[in-house]
């Protein structure tokens, strides 16, 4: 259901808009203008590539996808990371950190992440905490400089995020005036049949005027609403980065594992943190599972 919630937004959108025009009795065939799309959305394409790298234009592609699609996090997930950092931190207190190095090196083939497949999902997660334990181990960085790196980190990839989503928004705003344009363009085919009969002249000011109505649909009904999706989906990475940088910052600066989990389940939004005894109850029953 919520993969499908940007979905089903934008269904209402266009069955509102539509809707309510063919109760008002209008033409849906008018309405069908594939040159004004063309026009308006060849145009807005070819401005965002000519304004954009190909790196750039091919991660904000990516990005649309997931704001389209993007399943916000729930309590669920923050328990996930939660359990998984306490069974590592378990492991470095046994066994030692160098034992660690194979299950960071290698997650897909390690008897601790097999048991986190949704976290193996997070892609950038994954990686940002197993690069964070490659450092801890390889290297003797002092949690204040760890908290640096980490921080620059996270910040750099919110930042990536957010300047996809910001210039999806530049391109929704485009298609107003790009919408005009189309509708000019049709004005000025219609001038050119003034001396068609009436009826012939109302159609064709009629689909001139589909070009201003496609663009301020596009702008305010679909692509607008998209990158302010991308811009959640943004706010929420970096707020479940920032939480796993909590705990592994105050654990390798020496605090207990106990209490440096505790500083990032107080660290999860408020709508999505787990309580005390729910973080309690899943530890018990990751520790039941694996004694089993």
């Amino acid at each position: 259901m919520n993969k499908a919630f940007t979905p089903i937004g934008l269904f209402i959108v266009l069955a509102s808009v539509i809707g309510g025009y063919v109760l008002e009795h209008g033409n849906l065939a008018i309405l069908w203008q594939p040159v004004e799309l063309l026009i308006i959305g060849g145009a807005g394409l070819g401005a965002f590539i000519a304004s954009c790298t190909p790196h750039i234009f091919k991660s904000t592609m990516k990005c649309v996808v997931k704001g389209v699609l993007y399943e916000p996090l729930q309590k669920a997930d923050y328990i996930v990371v939660l359990n998984l950092l306490n069974e590592i931190f378990t492991k470095i207190r046994k066994e030692g950190p160098i034992k660690l190095e194979a299950h960071m090196d290698n997650p897909e083939n390690s008897n601790i992440f097999k048991n986190y497949p949704e976290f193996m999902e997070k892609k950038q997660a994954l990686t940002f905490l197993t690069d964070s334990f490659r450092t801890i181990i390889s290297t003797k960085i002092l949690y204040y400089d760890l908290n640096t790196l980490l921080e620059a980190e996270v910040e750099a990839y919110y930042e990536e995020l957010e300047h996809e989503a910001s210039l999806t928004n530049e391109i929704a705003e485009s298609f107003p005036g790009l919408g005009i344009v189309a509708a000019v363009l049709g004005v000025i085919i219609t001038m050119g049949k003034i001396s068609e009969p009436p009826e012939v002249l109302g159609h064709s000011i009629g689909a001139a005027l589909v070009g201003t109505f496609l663009g301020i649909l596009l702008c305010y009904g679909i692509v607008g609403p998209i990158a302010r999706k991308m811009k959640l989906y943004a706010e929420s990475e970096k707020e479940y980065l920032m939480v796993i940088k909590t705990i592994i910052i105050y654990f390798v600066s020496g605090i207990n594992p106990k209490i440096a989990l505790e500083f990032g389940r107080r660290a999860v939004p408020k709508n999505d943190r787990p309580s005390f005894m729910d973080l309690e109850e899943a530890f018990k029953e990751q520790k039941k599972l694996k004694n089993n």
